[in-house]
C-alpha cells in the first residue's frame, strides 16, 4: 500500500517555514516603520540642525536615491553570495546604520546613515518575498503572501504613529533608535532561520549596466523629489538630471539587449504574466501611499485636526487592510484575476468617494474612505503577487524580486510627486478663479447676508476673505488629485484581464 501524499496546508508547514515567515515578517515591518518615520520628525530635525527646507529635504532625498540604486543589485548578490549572506548582511547593515541615524549630531552624519539606512534596507522586501515564494509550495503562496503584506502595508502606518509618540516623549533620535532593538532580533533569527538557503551561482557582474541603470534611477528619482521645489525644468539642475536619466537609461537597455551577460535579463520579460505583473506593481505603487501623503496636510492644514486625531483617522487604512486579509487567500484561490480586478475597482471606488468630500467632511468620511482604500488594496496585493510570479523559473526569482520592487517603489514616488503638483497647481489656478470676484463691481458682496462676518472695505476683512478663497481653492486641489487617483485606478483594471490565472492545485 503506497503512502498517501498528504497535500501542503497551513497545519503541516515545518518549524523551519515557520521561522522564515515569522523573520520575514519582522524585517518587513521594520523596513517599512524606516520609510516613513523620518517625515514625522523632519520639523524637530530641522530645528535642531538650523537647516533650511532645501538641506532638510536631502534626508529624505538621499534615502530614497540609495533604495533605488540599493534594489537592483538585490537579485546578483542573492544569486552570488546565496541568500542567507544577502538577507543578513543587509539586515546587519541596516540596524547599524538606524543606530548611526539615532546618535547623528550634524546633517552631514545623519544624511550619510540615511544613505546606508536606504541602501541596505533596499534589499529587505524583495528578499523576504523571494524567499516566501521559494520556501513555500505553490497552494500556500496567496497565505503566506498575505502574512507577509500585513507587515508591509503596516510597517509605513505604525512607523509616523509609534515615531511621534518617542519623538515626543524622548526626541527626534528616539524615533530612529526604538528601530534598532527589534532589528536586531531580526537579524539574529535570519541567520538561523535561513540556514538551507546557501546556494550560490557562478554569476558575472555587469557593471556597464549596473552603472547606466544606477544613474538612470538616481538621476530620475532626483528629478521626481525636487522638481516641485525647483519649478521643474525652468531649472538648470532638472534638466541636466532629465538628460542624464534619458541617456543612461538608453545605454542600459541597448548594452542588456546586445550583450551576452546583461545586470539584469530582459529575457525574463517574455514571461507574459511577470511583464503584466510589473505593470499592475508600478500602479499599485501609485495607489499605495498618496492617500496617507495628502490626507495629513488636508486635514492639518484646511480643518486644523491635531497630528494624533489624523493618525488614528488614517488607521482606517490598517483597519480595511485587516478585514481584506480575512478572504483574500480564498479569492485568490477561487480566481486570482477577479480578486486583482475587484481590488483595483474598489481603489477606484474610494478615490471617486475622497473626490466627493468637501471643506465640510466629517472624520467618518476621512476614516471609511481610506478603510475602503485599505480593503482594496490589501484584496488586490495578494492576487497580484501570486499571478506575477506564478510562471517565473525559481532561478529568476531572487532577480525578478528586486525588479518588481524597484517598479513599485518608483511608481509610488512619481505619483506622489505627480499629486502634489496637481494640489498646488491647481490650488494657485482656482485661487486666482475665485478672487476675481471679489470686487466693488461683484453686486452680490453689496448684501450683508452674502459676506457675513467679512467687511472687504477693511484690510482685515479683505484678509480673511483671501484665507478662505485659499483654503477653497487647496480643497479644489486636493479634489483633483483624488479624481486623478481614481482614474489611475480605473485604467488599471483592465490589466488583470491580460494575466494567466494560475494553474488549480489541491490545497
Amino acid at each position: 500500500m503506497s503512502d498517501a501524499v498528504v497535500a501542503p496546508s497551513i497545519w503541516n508547514i515545518t518549524a523551519r517555514q515557520w521561522l522564515i515567515l515569522v523573520t520575514v515578517q519582522l524585517t518587513t515591518l521594520l523596513y517599512g516603520m524606516s520609510i516613513t518615520v523620518a517625515n514625522v520628525v523632519l520639523p524637530q530635525i530641522q530645528g535642531a540642525m538650523s537647516a533650511t527646507q532645501d538641506q532638510i529635504a536631502w534626508v529624505v532625498t538621499f534615502n530614497l536615491v540609495a533604495t533605488a540604486v540599493g534594489t537592483p543589485l538585490t537579485g546578483w548578490l542573492a544569486n552570488r553570495l546565496g541568500w542567507r549572506t544577502v538577507l543578513f548582511g543587509a539586515l546587519a547593515g541596516f540596524t547599524v546604520s538606524s543606530a548611526l541615524c539615532g546618535i547623528a549630531n550634524s546633517l552631514e552624519f545623519l544624511i550619510a546613515a540615511r544613505i546606508g539606512q536606504g541602501f541596505f534596507g533596499a534589499a529587505i522586501m524583495p528578499m523576504g518575498q523571494g524567499l516566501l515564494m521559494a520556501s513555500f509550495p505553490r497552494p500556500l503562496h496567496a497565505l503566506v503572501t498575505m502574512i507577509w503584506g500585513i507587515g508591509a502595508v503596516f510597517g509605513p502606518i505604525s512607523g509616523p504613529a509609534l515615531g511621534s509618540i518617542v519623538s515626543e516623549a524622548t526626541n527626534w533620535q528616539g524615533a530612529f533608535l526604538m528601530i534598532v532593538p527589534p532589528a536586531i532580533v531580526a537579524t539574529a533569527l535570519t541567520w538561523f532561520a535561513l540556514a538551507g538557503h546557501n546556494e550560490r551561482r557562478r554569476v558575472s557582474f555587469d557593471w556597464t549596466g549596473f552603472l547606466a541603470l544606477a544613474c538612470a534611477l538616481s538621476a530620475a528619482q532626483l528629478i521626481i523629489d525636487r522638481g516641485q521645489r525647483l519649478d521643474w525644468f525652468a531649472s538648470t539642475e532638472i534638466v541636466i538630471e532629465a538628460c542624464v536619466a534619458a541617456g543612461a537609461l538608453w545605454i542600459f537597455v541597448v548594452h542588456s539587449l546586445t550583450t551576452h551577460r546583461p545586470f539584469f535579463d530582459l529575457r525574463i520579460l517574455l514571461d507574459r504574466n511577470f511583464t503584466v505583473g510589473l505593470l499592475v506593481a508600478f500602479v499599485m505603487g501609485m495607489l499605495s501611499f498618496t492617500p496617507m501623503v495628502l490626507f495629513p496636510t488636508l486635514l492639518h492644514g484646511l480643518r486644523g485636526y491635531p497630528e494624533s486625531l489624523i493618525g488614528l483617522l488614517l488607521a482606517g487604512r490598517g483597519l480595511g487592510n485587516l478585514a481584506s486579509f480575512l478572504i483574500v487567500v480564498q479569492a485568490t484561490r477561487w480566481n486570482a484575476r477577479y480578486a486583482l480586478a475587484a481590488g483595483l475597482f474598489l481603489q477606484a471606488l474610494s478615490g471617486w468617494w475622497m473626490a466627493q468630500l468637501d471643506i465640510n467632511m466629517t472624520t467618518a468620511d476621512v476614516f471609511w474612505t481610506n478603510a475602503l482604500q485599505g480593503f482594496g488594496f490589501g484584496l488586490a496585493f495578494t492576487p497580484m503577487s501570486v499571478l506575477a510570479f506564478a510562471t517565473l523559473s525559481r532561478h529568476h526569482l531572487a532577480e525578478g524580486m528586486s525588479l518588481f520592487h524597484l517598479i513599485r517603489n518608483f511608481g509610488s514616488s512619481l505619483f506622489i510627486s505627480a499629486s502634489v503638483v496637481v494640489v498646488i497647481r491647481s490650488t494657485a489656478a482656482n485661487y486666482a478663479i475665485l478672487s476675481e470676484n471679489v470686487s466693488n463691481f461683484n453686486r452680490t458682496l453689496a448684501w450683508p447676508s452674502a459676506l457675513g462676518a467679512w467687511d472687504p472695505t477693511t484690510s482685515i476683512g479683505l484678509s480673511q476673505i483671501s484665507s478662505e478663497l485659499e483654503r477653497q481653492a487647496a480643497m479644489i486641489g486636493y479634489i483633483n488629485a483624488f479624481y486623478l487617483y481614481t482614474i489611475t485606478a480605473a485604467l488599471a483594471v483592465p490589466l488583470a484581464w491580460l494575466l494567466r490565472d494560475v494553474p488549480k492545485e489541491k490545497d
